[in-house]
């Protein structure tokens, strides 16, 4: 399980450009008017083999005083309550302002590891007059520019020097299932009706559950792990933050498990949420099933059928539609033991391993039933073929132009083997090299 690392800072000081630097990506807006960024933005980073997430913990502040006050503290409190490592980015151009001596005084009184990053020190001018930030006590200061990189490398050593190691586990060869998914869609409901016992409490306020907790089930033939985000949040905190507080619980449980069940409320539709959790999963390369709970609560009609549904859910989760999908109730415990066959039949596809033989013989047959598109003249041969060591399905094809070949072709080869191979619910990657 990787470690998480939150940016924090005040509006306007360059987060969001950190973020995409970090993550590699344009998820996040960047505008230079202050407070673009309200919804919180998390994705992953990897730094000399070192993989981590990072989230963005930019919110909207309004420009009265006491109102800005309030939202610093209220996202440096939720960074430094579910974070491993902070980085708190400050603006060179601006100097010290009273909003970093704000957060710096709510960051004086965590234990955890706190990294002072200058941002915007792209002259040698600016570079000088970090020294000033020495003055709020945050030990040692990081001069960096977001958008070009410069200095980025000398903090991320720091940081990823601190991060703490995973721990050995003795449950090496049990599935892990993890239950995700947005707030209130009824995680802990299908967690208390598969043990049995009112193990996670349950309550209509979205975002009760909190803490990671796993729990060994043996039964009906089955033994897994399931990873559920259980224990109390206290109402007053439950109430801001929602989907802050959320995708944070999501990162910890996908990355720990080996398959997810993605719970989508049947009576809301698939939303944005929805997806930002889908994304995740895919992007930790997990094994998934969509569990659509609820389904007593919605009207069978014609047009409203399990098929209409479920091919409603394929389409917003393409071009990753080879997935199971259950319809179930919590409440009457509809299909709830059908949900857990099917992550474990998932789990299984992930860690099906292929004969070297074998697949160079269907790899062979499927490029004589269709050969690549010949590119600028030239013909691509694919020589060989062999399954990598990794924990999902992947695969490395090895021809004499791997560069020519396009995304038409790996698709039409990866929906071959997930045929042949039964791959549902399972990420696949395929790797062409030159021979």
């Amino acid at each position: 399980m990787s470690n998480i690392v939150a940016i924090v800072g005040c509006p306007n000081v360059g987060k969001s450009t950190l973020f995409n630097r970090l993550t590699q990506t344009r998820e996040a807006i960047v505008h230079e008017t202050a407070g673009v960024t309200r919804d919180r933005h998390y994705g992953k980073s990897d730094w000399n083999g070192k993989e981590f997430s990072v989230i963005d913990t930019g919110g909207y502040v309004n420009n009265s005083d006491d109102i800005f006050e309030n939202e610093i503290q209220k996202q440096v409190m939720l960074a430094i309550d579910e974070a491993d490592v902070i980085l708190f980015l400050v603006d060179a151009q601006l100097g010290v302002t009273a909003g970093d001596e704000v957060i710096t005084e709510i960051l004086r009184r965590t234990n955890k590891p706190v990294f002072l990053a200058v941002n915007k020190a792209d002259t040698p001018t600016l570079h000088m007059e970090s020294s000033a930030f020495y003055a709020l006590g945050m030990g040692e200061v990081y001069s960096i520019c977001a958008n070009t990189g410069t200095g980025t490398g000398e903090l991320l050593d720091a940081i990823t020097a601190e991060f703490k190691e995973d721990a050995v586990v003795d449950d090496e060869g049990i599935p892990k299932i993890a239950v995700v998914g947005r707030p209130n869609v009824g995680k802990s409901s299908l967690i208390n009706a598969l043990t049995g016992t009112e193990r996670n409490i349950v309550t209509p306020i979205a975002g009760t559950t909190r803490d990671t907790v796993n729990t060994r089930y043996n039964k009906f033939g089955h033994d897994f792990i399931l990873v559920d985000t259980a224990g109390l949040r206290k109402k007053g905190k439950v109430t801001e933050n929602i989907e802050f507080y959320s995708t944070l619980r999501s990162v910890r449980a996908i990355e720990e498990a080996d398959v997810c069940i993605l719970m989508l409320d049947a009576t809301q539709g698939i939303e944005s949420q929805d997806m930002n959790v889908f994304r995740l999963i895919k992007e930790n390369n997990k094994g998934l099933v969509v569990c659509v709970n609820k389904w007593d609560l919605m009207d069978k009609s014609e047009n409203n059928s399990t098929l209409h549904y479920e091919e409603y859910v394929k389409k917003e989760l393409a071009p990753f539609s080879d997935i199971p999908v259950v319809f179930t109730s919590t409440v009457s415990k509809q299909r709830i033991l059908k949900a857990m066959e099917e992550a474990v039949h998932v789990y299984e596809n992930r860690t099906r391993k292929i004969s070297t033989n074998k697949l160079n013989t269907l790899i062979q047959q499927y490029v004589e039933e269709t050969p690549p598109p010949a590119y600028k003249g030239k013909f691509i041969k694919i020589k060989y073929a062999t399954q990598l060591p990794t924990y999902y399905p992947t695969f490395a094809l090895f021809c004499n132009l791997p560069q020519y070949i396009r995304d038409p072709y790996r698709r039409y080869l990866e929906n071959r083997l997930r045929k042949d191979f039964d791959f549902c619910g399972v990420p696949m990657k395929i790797f062409f090299r030159k021979k």
